[in-house]
């Protein structure tokens, strides 16, 4: 009993951290680098429009530019294709989405996650670019990765 309340504790405090750590945005064009925590809000409000079906991100989200309706349709045909609903993005998903800086933006795939599959074969492709002390994000697609 005494191991597995140690145990218990461990792993709570392993996920204490892991929460608060920050993540900073760094322009580096040689390595793929985790998502900045300065961005996570922004991309998982994305997933939730997509996940709510609004597929041309019409709800505003701060920083974020409207989808063009063929954009939209091409997105809601690959969710349709792959046959999966999408689900809010659990914490985990930070563990395995990148960024990379590609000269004067960055690339950003975002792994999603499905209610029949959990972790699924989907990734949210999104440009971020800045301008002084905002960042813009420009939703590229939803595709197999």
């Amino acid at each position: 009993m005494q191991k597995f309340v140690l145990l218990v504790i461990k792993i709570s405090i392993l996920e204490i951290n892991k929460m608060s750590e920050n993540i900073v945005v760094l322009k580096d064009e040689n390595n793929q680098i985790p998502i900045p925590s300065i961005w996570r809000e922004t991309l998982f409000n994305i997933v939730e429009a997509l996940k709510d079906g609004d597929f041309r991100i019409q709800r505003g989200i701060n920083g974020v530019l409207q989808i063009s309706k063929e954009d939209a349709l091409r997105i809601e045909r690959n969710l349709e294709a792959y046959g999966a609903q999408l689900i809010s993005l659990p914490e985990e998903t930070w563990d395995s989405s990148v960024c990379q800086w590609m000269n004067s933006y960055w690339d950003v795939l975002v792994d999603l996650y499905t209610m029949e599959e959990g972790a699924s074969d989907l990734a949210l492709f999104v440009r971020v670019s800045e301008s002084d002390s905002s960042y813009f994000f420009d939703i590229q697609s939803v595709h197999v990765a």
